[in-house]
């Protein structure tokens, strides 16, 4: 709570000296990021705009696949790790009811012990999984590999000690997932789409493939130019599994930062920072190299997102990346202000930063930790 504290105090006073900023009126914003894309050689990118915790404004620009068909704000996208985000506002709700407790052990929730099932066996070798708790997965604090297949011998184990680093695991996530499934009898995919998507109104949205994806479906670009088609995930996967469109994530993006569907204490544990990030860069996640920088801004984990200090208050947001994706949702508590910006390009940082910018003014993003390296809007 200290840290918490000490970062507010800065972020007020910070807020405080910052100049007054106007929001763009959408016409123009729509034109910075055409701008953008076309300098940035983006092909397609699509933007919500969220205000006093409502979506006000979703644009697309561009095109979706090599054929030239146009991307629009109802085209399929992949919400890459943005995924996470969703998942852990899941959990927060399944902790609201007590059915699960960040703090508990996960060995309290199953059936067996971990290392008993055979996707996990490796782990029993290493008694720490004992100490792995829903909020250590959801921080990425478990000290586990980020993917198995990274490992030389693919096999899944302890890369750090556990509780002492923030370090980003795709496979803790998906082990969270596992354990709601098998200690309490939930289905995931199913659930969200019960409790988050159809309430939302994101009828566009699921964790796993559907057919009718097909007719407006966004394929994605290399940095080399190369199309790659959009893949059908045919398993569901809270580490990143999310097709989405990007007027269903500004819905999103709106009830998160509004707490729609949580208490007070499961909203304020969403972007509480709960464990403080000390590494130079996001990526490779077990590089340990340190920022002494990063608490000017208490930049830490909190549950499914990243949360600091910035110009215009505390701030969380979530990325999601791979070779023909890159997103960002960025969200402002002080006036419950989001950005949602998905494009179909593995280079969208390009024009990512001056995107979020445009539409909210300069929060104070640590960019540089985001992106390692961070590229240039004109390339």
């Amino acid at each position: 709570m200290r840290l918490r504290s000490v970062c507010l105090a800065a972020a007020l006073a910070i807020a405080a000296a910052a100049p007054a900023w106007a929001a763009p009126s959408y016409q123009k914003l729509d034109g910075e990021i055409e701008r953008l894309r076309l300098a940035g050689k983006i092909p397609g990118v699509a933007v919500a705009v969220v205000e006093n915790g409502k979506l006000v404004h979703v644009v697309a620009k561009g095109v979706r696949n090599a054929q030239g068909d146009p991307l629009t704000t109802d085209t399929i996208m992949y919400a890459a790790s943005i995924s996470k985000a969703a998942f852990a506002y899941y959990v927060l709700m399944l902790v609201d009811e007590g059915r699960i407790d960040l703090d508990t052990p996960i060995s309290a929730y199953l059936p067996k012990p971990l290392p008993d099932y055979p996707r996990y066996a490796d782990l029993g070798v290493d008694e720490r999984w004992k100490t792995i708790t829903p909020r250590r997965l959801l921080t990425h604090t478990s000290g586990l590999a980020d993917q198995r297949f990274y490992e030389a011998d693919n096999r899944f184990r302890f890369k750090l000690e556990p509780g002492s680093r923030y370090a980003y695991s795709n496979e803790g996530i998906n082990l969270l997932q596992f354990v709601i499934e098998e200690g309490l009898g939930l289905k995931v995919g199913d659930e969200m789409d019960r409790r988050l998507f159809q309430p939302l109104g994101m009828t566009r949205s699921s964790m796993i493939w559907r057919e009718d994806f097909k007719v407006n479906l966004a394929d994605g670009q290399r940095a080399d130019g190369q199309w790659v088609a959009h893949d059908d995930r045919s398993h569901v996967r809270a580490a990143g599994s999310l097709d989405t469109t990007i007027a269903d994530l500004g819905k999103l993006a709106a009830a998160l930062v509004s707490g729609w569907g949580l208490s007070a204490k499961a909203r304020a544990e969403l972007d509480r920072p709960a464990f403080p990030i000390v590494s130079r860069h996001q990526f490779p996640p077990f590089l340990i190299r340190d920022n002494p920088g990063n608490a000017r801004i208490g930049l830490g984990a909190g549950i499914g997102v990243v949360v600091y200090d910035g110009p215009r208050g505390h701030a969380f947001y979530k990325g999601g990346h791979n070779d023909i994706t890159d997103n960002q949702m960025v969200c402002v508590e002080r006036g419950r202000r989001c950005v949602v910006v998905l494009t179909n390009s593995g280079v969208g940082q390009r024009i990512i930063p001056p995107i979020v910018k445009a539409a909210l003014g300069d929060t104070g993003q640590p960019w540089g930790w985001e992106y390692n390296p961070i590229l240039p809007v004109s390339p």
